[in-house]
């Protein structure tokens, strides 16, 4: 059977200064953002199932990347204690995913016990990591959704407004980064870690997010003007720092997405590195300044 010659196989697509498939990219967040509307305004717990599928995932993504390093996670009780972490966070608050949390991570440990002595320190490690970097943290969005009760949707509830000013400000953040890096980028911002991140970029995701975060806690969220420019400054700072950890965690495992289940944007963790990182102050800004 012959091969075709080199010359007559197709080049590599060149998406330009980009970096990706924008058509792919923006069909992909079309229909992403379409879901998350469509089930905060109809029903919570609509909400609540894409959320619990998100950590699921991205559990499932951060196992797949850590096995390059010969790190095994244990999957199942990470899947399920993060999914009860997130109801219980939903339903009882706080303190209830504190104590989950807890009692997650030693099940985990246990579990680990049956694989026997070699890697367990590093395997039990990493699964504390990875419950406190995923669930943990993605279980502020159900507190944050939960401000305004447990039933129905709509703008006029606390919690859906909330969490549509959450994601509304990092996607500003990404954007701004985004249009202001491919246009002006010049001096990156940290090399050796994200060679494409630069500090125009970072410029670029001040003005849009604090612009975002004003317009949003005044006009959403009925709250003053200075909420939102603190909400905006912290938004764009932990999505950037939320960024940059997410670029140094693939590049020692050796990977450039964590998989290619978001056509586009590759895994789902490449998506929620931002969203991770600006949750949890986000919730407390909005908890004790305005709700």
């Amino acid at each position: 059977m012959t091969q075709m010659p080199a010359a007559a196989l197709p080049p590599p697509k060149d998406h330009g200064r980009a970096g990706r498939d924008l058509r792919a990219a923006f069909g992909s967040a079309f229909v992403l953002i379409g879901a998350i509307l469509a089930s905060l305004l109809l029903e919570k717990a609509a909400f609540m199932a894409i959320v619990v599928a998100a950590v699921v995932v991205a559990i499932w993504e951060l196992r797949k990347g850590l096995l390059a390093k010969s790190i095994d996670l244990p999957e199942q009780p990470l899947m399920i204690g993060g999914a009860v972490m997130v109801v219980v966070a939903y339903v009882w608050g706080a303190n209830a995913l504190v104590t989950a949390t807890a009692v997650t991570a030693l099940v985990i440990m246990l579990w680990l016990l049956r694989r026997g002595i070699d890697g367990y320190v590093q395997n039990a490690t990493a699964s504390v990591f990875t419950l406190v970097y995923v669930p943990f943290l993605g279980s502020f969005v159900a507190l944050l959704l939960a401000e305004g009760g447990h039933t129905g949707g709509g703008l006029d509830n606390d919690g859906v407004a909330g969490i549509i000013a959450f994601v509304a400000v990092t996607i500003a953040s990404d954007i701004g980064g985004y249009v202001a890096g491919v246009l002006f980028g010049k001096h990156p911002m940290a090399p050796v870690i994200s060679p494409k991140k630069s500090w125009e970029g970072f410029a670029g995701s001040i003005v849009f997010t604090v612009a975002a975060g004003v317009g949003l806690v005044v006009w959403l969220l009925d709250g003053d003007w200075w909420v939102g420019l603190l909400l905006g400054l912290v938004a764009v700072v932990m999505a950037t720092l939320g960024d940059l950890c997410e670029s140094v965690i693939k590049r020692d495992l050796g990977i450039k997405d964590m998989s290619q289940v978001i056509p586009g944007h590759g895994g789902l963790m490449d998506r929620l590195d931002s969203l991770l990182a600006t949750i949890a102050p986000i919730w407390l800004l909005l908890h004790y300044l305005v709700f």
